[in-house]
């Protein structure tokens, strides 16, 4: 819980005025994948993000009770620990998040984060989520 409240404190200290905002738009909502899969995640910026090269995308895993965890930083560099069946890509505004081969570990909500600066003050805005969940029918059959 205290690692979450750094992090938005952190962000909040980082964003200044109103210009310049983004909105972060992630689709599906609702990802349903079979165990061994491969599933792509998307996250669309409204404006093109600046301020870092690659651009500052990252991506987040979230587990119910856990505070989020940091999988991808600057579009596609892979934080300490991330599996490499995880990658991350992306230009401009559009981005995505590749899972290759889905576990069971994976399932949870999977946030981007885009840091967008322009004329030097820089806003950070979290996209709405996607939920990663295992196809049942499929999961039920193997256990």
């Amino acid at each position: 819980m205290n690692n979450i409240i750094i992090l938005i404190c952190t962000l909040l200290c980082c964003i200044q005025g109103s210009s310049g905002q983004v909105t972060v738009t992630q689709t599906p909502a609702v990802q349903t994948a079979e165990l061994g899969k491969t599933v792509v995640m998307r996250c669309t910026a409204s404006t093109p993000l600046t301020g870092c090269t690659p651009p500052c995308l990252s991506w987040y895993l979230q587990k119910p009770g856990e505070a989020p965890k940091l999988l991808i930083y600057q579009t596609s560099s892979h934080y300490t620990g991330t599996p490499s069946r995880f990658s991350g890509s992306g230009s401009g505004s559009d981005f995505s998040l590749t899972i290759s081969g889905v576990q069971t570990e994976d399932t949870g909500d999977y946030y981007c984060l885009g840091r967008h600066c322009p004329g030097g003050s820089c806003v950070y805005t979290f996209g709405g989520g996607t939920k990663l969940v295992l196809d049942k029918s499929i999961f039920s059959i193997l256990h």
